[in-house]
């Protein structure tokens, strides 16, 4: 049996944004539970991904989930800015 959804979500750039925004919050979390260079630098690593998801997805026109995404990323990107 196939997934037409999760393919169809896999094509959208918005869904890949918002995906890697909730990737890079993960790690971040996991940072912040275990402050390591390993895992400051995959959070980091997360971030920088995101940010180029969301910036791909801008060019998409659908501006407003695109912004929140980018406004929770700058949440995710201050709290790792406090380790």
């Amino acid at each position: 049996m196939t997934e037409p959804d999760s393919s169809l979500q896999s094509q959208n750039p918005i869904s890949q944004a918002q995906n890697s925004v909730d990737t890079a919050h993960n790690a971040v979390t996991q940072a912040q539970s275990h402050p390591t260079d390993i895992t400051i630098q995959q959070a980091q690593n997360s971030i920088q991904k995101a940010e180029q998801a969301l910036e791909d997805a801008g060019l998409s026109g659908n501006q407003e989930p695109v912004d929140r995404a980018r406004a929770d990323l700058e949440e995710d990107k201050q709290a790792l800015d406090q380790l």
